[in-house]
């Protein structure tokens, strides 16, 4: 299945789905999209929005909301080599500021991520990994079994920007986060797919939005709306426009949906080293024979009134 003008990344029909996150608003909307647009095979957590205990406890939180069924794995607590830093700013303490959070009567799998990871890819070949925190447990399940670059139908990827970043200058909070699991994974021969700033700020949450999400009446689309209410609020705080981009969302949407984008063959690489460009996502936009190579499929553009009646359409089905 192909479209004009559009590079043909992935297969027609339902797909499972992998999904890597680090719950944070935009990865709890993101659970909730896959678990009705895909087959939603498994979830792991990683630090990354906030710290491993808070995006565990989170996205378990979303998947009770929501009645997902799909079995949550605990994966990395710190980047490869750095320090963990997180994202209260936009997340809050919680990593979940907004909505009242129920107490919870569900318990991660006993499996670690990576395993899980590995073991869905060896028992399928049509599984694509929607990786949309840090890649910290990417990273470790491809320099545990390099071959899971092949096995995937493809990665899926929030992250990076050809343009400003928005927790630095320079680059955008999951790359700069673990910038070195991210080159690895750019670096690994995978199918991959990426969202970036440039994409997701193509999706923007304002207030009519919030509202007609919560006339949806559903469990799910009111906690759904609670959750953008406070991470509007936070993007207007940080950056001066109460309007938020629903980053994560676009990762699931590029496997699911991916009719509503444009994209283009770019090679990206990850700055790993700079003191003030440390995780910037170097696209190569040149033209001529001294472009590199692609490695990774860049989305470029968006069909926002589409993306959001998909995501309408997902909450109003939820619980």
């Amino acid at each position: 299945m192909s479209h004009p003008g559009r590079t043909p990344w992935y297969y027609a029909g339902v797909l499972p789905i992998w999904l890597d996150c680090d719950p944070g608003h935009d990865d709890a909307i993101a659970i909730f999209l896959a678990a009705q647009r895909s087959e939603l095979v498994g979830i792991s957590v990683v630090s990354g929005n906030a710290p491993l205990t808070l995006t565990q406890r989170n996205g378990l939180v979303a998947c009770q909301v929501a009645d997902v069924r799909a079995p949550l794995h605990v994966g990395a607590a710190k980047p490869l080599v750095r320090a963990a830093e997180h994202a209260e700013y936009i997340h809050g303490k919680s990593g979940l500021d907004g909505p009242e959070l129920p107490a919870l009567t569900r318990g991660a799998a006993e499996l670690p991520a990576v395993t899980a990871i590995l073991q869905a890819a060896e028992a399928r070949d049509d599984l694509w990994l929607v990786a949309v925190g840090p890649l910290t447990n990417v990273a470790l399940a491809l320099l545990l079994e390099p071959g899971l670059a092949q096995r995937l139908a493809g990665i899926s990827v929030m992250g990076g920007a050809y343009g400003p970043g928005n927790v630095t200058a320079a680059a955008e909070f999951n790359i700069w986060a673990d910038p070195e699991a991210a080159q690895l994974v750019f670096e690994s021969g995978a199918n991959i797919v990426l969202a970036g700033l440039d994409l997701t700020h193509q999706f923007m949450m304002e207030r009519k939005r919030i509202a007609q999400i919560r006339a949806l009446g559903t469990r799910t689309a009111t906690f759904t709306a609670d959750l953008l209410e406070h991470f509007v609020a936070a993007y207007a705080a940080s950056y001066g426009a109460p309007l938020g981009p629903l980053h994560d969302p676009c990762s699931v949407l590029a496997v699911t949906d991916p009719h509503l984008f444009e994209s283009e063959r770019r090679h990206v690489v990850v700055e790993c080293e700079g003191t003030v460009t440390r995780g910037m996502t170097v696209v190569d936009r040149r033209t001529g024979k001294r472009t590199a190579a692609p490695n990774a499929t860049v989305l470029t553009k968006l069909d926002d009134a589409g993306a959001f009646q998909v995501l309408m359409d997902a909450l109003g089905a939820s619980r």
